[in-house]
């Protein structure tokens, strides 16, 4: 995981500097008479912000103090999954089962967002994007199949690796990468990576597991 990941922000917390990071209160907002009126603005201000950031802005910046602060972005954007969560992405037109070895393996579902939560309150967040990889696979051969899925990565057109984001794996609970399929057994795969925003924009990005026989390419955009 990029070195700009970082846990997710307590609640109270998150609203604070996403608040900020919209610019504060206005001399309306302020006033006595117009603090009702000011916090639906705000809250208004800062839901506006969320959706801009979840469909791959760059979150706004705030006044000077803000800026200097590390965590003020990642802190905006945790405090936006609370209120928006995963986004679902398209499936490409073309996806069709391709085979690693004797598992056959299809794309399910595409998921981003800037957060992973886990059980209670233990969560990351980053400046990048977490990109959830569904797939439902099944082993059509006649002998027990073992895979070990921690070498699987996402290839962007211009060549560009992302790797596992193994932290995130064990954060959501996924299953273990390496495991070893019965014939005929057939189950849910999840695997998390993390990239920026502009490479899910691109055509071309890909799935890429390894099987005995090389590469196995699994187009995802």
């Amino acid at each position: 995981m990029s070195p700009r990941s970082s846990p997710a922000l307590a609640p109270v917390a998150l609203l604070t500097a996403a608040a900020l990071l919209l610019g504060g209160c206005t001399k309306e907002e302020s006033t006595p008479g117009a603090q009702g009126m000011g916090d639906d603005r705000t809250l208004q201000k800062l839901r506006a912000e969320v959706d801009r950031v979840n469909q791959g802005g760059r979150p706004t910046q705030g006044p000077e103090a803000t800026r200097g602060d590390p965590n003020a972005n990642l802190a905006g954007l945790a405090a936006g999954l609370d209120a928006s969560g995963e986004r679902r992405l398209s499936l490409p037109a073309s996806n069709e089962t391709v085979h690693v070895d004797t598992l056959a393996v299809k794309l399910t579902g595409l998921e981003s967002s800037h957060s992973v939560k886990g059980s209670g309150k233990v969560g990351l967040t980053t400046e990048e994007l977490f990109l959830r990889v569904r797939l439902i696979t099944q082993n059509v051969g006649a002998a027990p199949l073992t895979l070990d899925l921690d070498g699987a990565k996402v290839v962007g057109a211009d060549g560009q690796q992302y790797t596992l984001a193994r932290d995130a794996q064990v954060v959501a609970g996924t299953r273990p990468l390496r495991r070893t399929w019965a014939p005929e057994e057939r189950t849910d795969v999840v695997l998390l990576f993390e990239l920026p925003p502009a490479a899910l924009r691109e055509d071309g990005l890909h799935l890429v597991m390894q099987g005995s026989g090389g590469d196995v390419r699994i187009p995802l955009r």
